[in-house]
Parts: C-alpha cells; structure tokens; sequence
C-alpha cells in the first residue's frame, strides 16, 4: 500500500502585521489579520468617499449662492458668532489629537490610556454639540430659520432681505448634517470605550478604533472648511 504523507497547513500569521496564530478575531476567509485589517479599512476608505461627495454637493450649492448673492451672504453671516465657530473648530482639533492618542496607546497596549483618549474625544463631541445647541437656539429665537418658517424678529430687520433664507436654509443644513455626524461620532467612541474597559483591544486586534478614528478625522477635515466658509469669509 502506497505510504501517504500529511503536509502541515502553514501557519497563519495574526494581528496587524506580526500577531499570533488562532486570534479570536481572525476571519479565515482571509489569509492573515493583516489582509482582514486592510480589507477593513479600504471599506471605510469607500465609504467615507461617499460622505465627502454628500458634503461636496453641499458645498457646490453654497458656491452658486454665494456667486449669484455675495452681498446676501455678507450681511447674513454677521448673525453667526465667529468666536463660538472658533471654540467648536479647538474642541474638534483637540479631539483629533485624542484620537490618534488612543491608536497610538492601544498600539502600545497601553490600554487604559486608550479608554481616557477615547472618553476625552466623547468630551470633546458633547463641547462641539452644546455650543451648537446655544447657536442654533439664539438664532431660532429671532426668527432665523430655514426655508419658509424665516422670519426675522424686532430688531433683526437687517436680515430681512432677498435670498437671505437661503443663507441660512444652507447654514443649517450644511451644519445640521454635520452635527449628526458628531453625534455618530461620539456614539461610536462611547461603544468603543465600553469594549475597551472590557479588554476587547490589544495591539494584536484594534480594527475598530483605528477605523473609528478615519471616520472622526473626515468630519473635522469637513468642520475645517465650514468654519471659515460661513463665519470668516
């Protein structure tokens, strides 16, 4: 009888680059942690691509508005606060520097410096939303809405005036979906504090985090271009 000889499977290497074999959260359609982690994050890659081009179509309507009303958007951004837009472009700065503090200390396995990174960024979110809250609310208070329900209040005659609704129709939509992303954000960073007070993260695994963090970049990268474009200019 012909003898028959057993070839061992070579091993499979883990984690992001250089981990261990039988990771528990190996997917084994893939060859190694290393494929599974770049496979991850051209996902996220794709799909921040179509947030950039929701965000693009925004800007491209403020563009012609601005083009076609350059006086209307002169005189209606003085009802935004430039200091309060400065003070939310800090705290989200601030927070991009907490995010790539917890990939850098969940590298390390440095985790519980990781969960204080990733608490600050939820701080930092909450500061952003409640400045808005207060700007949002001076405004709703004088009347400053979007679209049809615009009418300025005593006192605010000044931005009762053509085109001026659509000014602020595109503020509160343009800062209106930004301000659902943060809060996507800081639910993310939440659910990620909460695995990572439970040990889900190691520099072997920390997909999660490291994705988490792209998604959070592009919405500062987008706050970044707002601020100047409806406060500054």
């Amino acid at each position: 009888m012909a003898s028959t000889t057993t070839t061992a499977a070579p091993a499979v290497e883990h984690g992001h680059g250089d981990g261990h074999a039988h990771h528990p959260r190996f997917q084994h359609h893939f060859v190694s942690m290393e494929q599974q982690f770049d496979s991850a994050k051209l996902g996220m890659w794709l799909f921040l691509i179509t947030e950039i081009l929701l965000f693009s179509g925004m800007f491209v309507a403020y563009t012609v508005y601005r083009v076609w009303h350059p006086e209307v958007f002169e005189v209606a951004s003085e009802a935004l606060n430039p200091f309060l837009g400065g003070l939310n472009t800090v705290v989200l700065l601030a927070s991009s520097l907490t995010v790539a503090l917890s990939i850098h200390f969940v590298q390390k396995d440095q985790i519980q410096k990781m969960n204080w990174m990733l608490l600050l960024t939820v701080l930092c979110a909450a500061i952003f939303m409640v400045v808005k809250y207060f700007e949002y609310t001076a405004k709703f208070e004088h009347g400053l809405y979007a679209g049809e329900a615009f009418h300025p209040h005593a006192g605010y005659e000044q931005f009762n005036i053509p085109y001026a609704r659509q000014f602020f129709s595109i503020y509160f939509v343009m800062t209106g979906i930004h301000g659902v992303h943060v809060l996507i954000g800081m639910g993310m960073f939440t659910w990620l504090y909460t695995r990572g007070l439970r040990g889900h993260f190691s520099s072997e695994w920390y997909t999660p985090v490291e994705l988490s963090g792209l998604y959070w970049h592009i919405v500062d990268l987008i706050w970044i271009f707002l601020f100047p474009l409806m406060y500054l200019i």
